[in-house]
């Protein structure tokens, strides 16, 4: 029988899509599921489930004993469950690493953030960056993903009512460019990364064939939908912008989306190329989005 890889974060979206590109690999995987969480459709698609929690380092052992590599999507910066928080991207990070360094775990695939070395300012994205440098301070072996915006997935639903009505919500100022990348895509690589060779202890951007304003976004949209789509006013930044005022947990979606202005926010996918074979269109990410509404 083979050697289980360890996913963390499985019952989530990108997890489960993670998951199944395992498994289309022929892969044996562990999902390290919390208490309460339910796990019935991993069980049933024959995924080994060990309960435990990153906020509690005693429950990670057993999880990681034996494994091949430990791939983690995890966060607690969306809030998708009660009581989630950035505990677990700082702390929940860190014991995690901590347990791979305890059970001599080969490889350790974090989902990181693209540029999280240059927004210490973003809590979650500065999350990320303290994760990767924990890895190798530990001495832990790693391969760092560094996506940039999801154009799927939650994100899917952040826009659908927008696109229904022929308008796409901003996300960027007027002309400046950012990194998409549809989930599947960087669950593709998630997967690949587990025995690809050439990726061990590297940080790799993850991203489409190219950049785009939120201008040229609603374009891609318009020619895959065949009917105008126009990008919305400023009113959306704004409102996280408001919101932060008065929601402490929103301050760190306003400060993404302040650092998305600088225009930093876009990916080299050289190396990407290299390791995972083409690079992604656009136009294929946006299909899929809107193929889910």
């Amino acid at each position: 029988m083979s050697t289980p890889v360890l996913v963390v974060g499985a019952t989530g979206d990108l997890g489960g899509r993670v998951v199944r590109e395992l498994l289309a690999r022929g892969k044996r995987v562990r999902a390290l599921v919390r208490p309460g969480s339910d796990a019935g459709s991993l069980e049933k698609r024959g995924v080994e489930i060990v309960r435990g929690d990153m906020l509690d380092p005693a429950s990670l052992d057993a999880a990681m004993r034996g494994v091949a590599a430990v791939v983690t999507s995890a966060i607690g910066y969306s809030h998708r469950r009660k009581g989630d928080s950035l505990h677990t991207d700082f702390e929940g990070n860190r014991n995690l690493v901590d347990a791979a360094k305890r059970s001599g775990v080969p490889r350790f695939v974090l989902t990181s953030i693209l540029q999280c070395d240059l927004a210490r300012g973003v809590p979650h994205f500065w999350a990320k960056k303290e994760a990767e440098d924990y890895l190798v301070k530990q001495g832990v072996p790693f391969v760092a993903l560094r996506p940039g915006a999801y154009l799927g997935g939650g994100t899917a639903g952040f826009l659908a009512g927008g696109l229904r009505k022929g308008k796409l919500a901003r996300m960027t100022p007027r002309g400046v460019r950012i990194t998409w990348i549809h989930p599947d895509d960087v669950a593709r690589a998630l997967a690949m990364a587990v025995d690809e060779p050439r990726a061990l202890n590297k940080r790799i951007d993850l991203g489409s064939d190219r950049a785009l304003s939120t201008e040229e976004l609603a374009e891609v949209f318009t020619r895959v939908l065949g009917r105008p789509v126009k990008p919305g006013g400023s009113w959306t930044l704004r409102m996280f912008s408001l919101m932060a005022r008065v929601v402490p947990r929103m301050r760190d979606f306003a400060a993404m989306f302040a650092f998305f202005a600088t225009g930093k926010y876009v990916a080299n996918t050289q190396l990407q190329s290299e390791l995972f074979g083409p690079v992604p269109r656009v136009e294929d990410a946006a299909r899929k989005l809107v193929g889910g509404i």
